[in-house]
């Protein structure tokens, strides 16, 4: 096997002996063969370790490194500690990717003389819906691409999570997951855009991403995780664009940041957390001078404006607003 070719494919494993197989047999079934499968055992008690050892037995792709619990990123820095490929991938523990990810990634990555490879992906279970992909594979500067990625785009979906993507080793080799925090994806996919040269996009869905799974970090206490680490890291990822000398795009990044606010307190309101709900209108009330200059770029929409004046002068009236538009404008245009 050559290193020349290798992808380094890391998966942190912790409590999922259920989905594992499912997992590990999407890897060892890539129809690109060149992988290195390092499996991380983050301390697991329910025999998910044991399990790692066994597909060690049956496959010589594949690395296993026990440790004691650390959390996803503990478990994802080990697994960069020992990596020998060319090229990174993460795939979670309790997901797994369409046969052909890599080799298609890898393909767009070579032809495109990218340094980052971008697929879409299909969400399973919970209100997941199928999206309607397009099998482009486009390529896009640095420029373009974080434009995207701060900004979103209507058909383009690059979110900060890693399992969607993959790197070349060299641009990544000296940054880290932020260890003890969930959302780590964010900066450490913020860090590496704003390092590479050119990215490529592919609007296929390769990657299968489970949804609302009993015990998943994303599901526990939803309230403190958004105020301890979401909150902080958006914050930190406006810092660290402004520190690269992206005014625009730090400011932009921050626009966004208070728009997904707004969805973060409807979702509050409507899961009763009402104590959340506060919290955050507190917040934004604390930042109501900087959101209005945030407000005041030629990017703001008109309707964003609304809303977020709305919000600020009677935050209940705006969750009442947004549940009649959700009832009665939604379906009518869609019926339209």
């Amino acid at each position: 096997m050559s290193d020349d070719g290798l992808i380094s494919v890391i998966v942190a494993v912790y409590n999922i002996k259920e989905y594992l197989p499912r997992c590990v047999e999407s890897l060892i079934k890539q129809s690109y063969r060149e992988l290195e499968i390092i499996l991380v055992d983050d301390g697991s008690d329910d025999g998910s370790g044991e399990l790692c050892d066994e597909y060690a037995r049956q496959d010589a792709r594949i690395r296993v490194v026990h440790k004691k619990n650390g959390g996803l990123s503990d478990a994802r820095n080990a697994g960069l500690a020992i990596v020998k490929g060319k090229y990174i991938g993460y795939v979670d523990g309790d997901d797994f990717i369409e046969a052909d990810m890599y080799e298609r990634m890898l393909a767009a990555l070579t032809a495109q003389d990218a340094q980052v490879a971008v697929c879409d992906f299909r969400q399973l279970g919970g209100s997941g819906q199928e999206r309607r992909t397009t099998g482009e594979v486009v390529g896009l500067s640095r420029e373009e691409a974080l434009e995207i990625y701060i900004c979103g785009h209507r058909q383009y979906r690059i979110y900060p999570s890693v399992w969607s993507k993959l790197f070349v080793r060299e641009l990544v080799a000296e940054i880290r997951f932020a260890v003890g925090k969930s959302s780590e994806d964010i900066m450490y996919t913020t860090e590496a855009f704003c390092r590479m040269k050119r990215c490529v996009y592919l609007d296929v869905a390769c990657y299968n991403y489970i949804v609302d799974r009993a015990g998943s970090i994303m599901n526990k206490k939803t309230g403190e995780r958004r105020f301890a680490c979401e909150i902080p890291i958006w914050k930190e990822q406006e810092a660290f664009l402004r520190e690269q000398g992206l005014e625009v795009l730090a400011e932009k990044s921050a626009y966004y940041f208070y728009r997904r606010m707004l969805f973060y307190y409807v979702d509050f309101k409507d899961k009763g957390q009402q104590e959340f709900a506060e919290r955050l209108f507190r917040l934004l009330k604390s930042e109501e001078e900087r959101i209005r200059e945030v407000y005041r770029n030629e990017w703001a929409t008109r309707g964003d404006r609304v809303r977020m004046t709305m919000m600020l002068k009677a935050h209940g009236w705006y969750y009442r607003a947004v549940k009649l538009y959700e009832k009665y404008w939604i379906p009518y245009r869609q019926k339209s």
